[in-house]
């Protein structure tokens, strides 16, 4: 029964609090597997497959002479979606610096990163080290893969 002393509005203030603790608390909980409860414990990752189909390497070409066009391209977008993170030397911010990034990447590697950041994030073990290392998981900007084309172009030149 309500106290009649209490503005209805306050009790009904009080019942969703109390509904809101309960449900933190269950939401919260772990529990023995073997009782029957919920496992806060981490499952082991399993390799996952790719929801997109990943750049090979016979779809990246570079060649013998560098695109100028492609490198002034591939630069204007490293300024607008990349240099937060990444620099043009070899230190890192956020994200490993570009120079000298093809001594040890594979082109379809670093196209990939650019463009199923998300896929390789999820099936890619050297994607997932770096996500370990960096402790900042790289955004997917939206890039197409011309566009990460011509950011690999660029990064050819550093």
């Amino acid at each position: 029964m309500c106290n009649p002393n209490t503005p209805q509005p306050l009790n009904t203030l009080k019942g969703i609090g109390l509904v809101a603790i309960l449900a933190f608390a269950v939401a919260c909980a772990g529990g023995d597997p073997a009782a029957g409860g919920a496992s806060t414990a981490p499952t082991p990752a399993t390799p996952a497959t790719p929801s997109v189909k990943l750049i090979t390497a016979d779809e990246v070409v570079l060649g013998d002479q560098i695109d100028q066009g492609m490198v002034t391209r591939g630069e204007a977008i490293y300024d607008v979606k990349c240099q937060a993170c990444h620099t043009l030397g070899t230190n890192r911010v956020v994200g490993p610096g570009w120079k000298g990034m093809l001594e040890h990447r594979k082109p379809e590697w670093i196209m990939n990163m650019i463009v199923h950041t998300d896929a390789m994030l999820e099936t890619d073990a050297e994607a997932q080290a770096m996500l370990e290392e960096c402790l900042v998981r790289m955004p997917n900007q939206n890039l197409s893969v011309d566009d990460a084309r011509d950011v690999l172009e660029f990064i050819r030149t550093l």
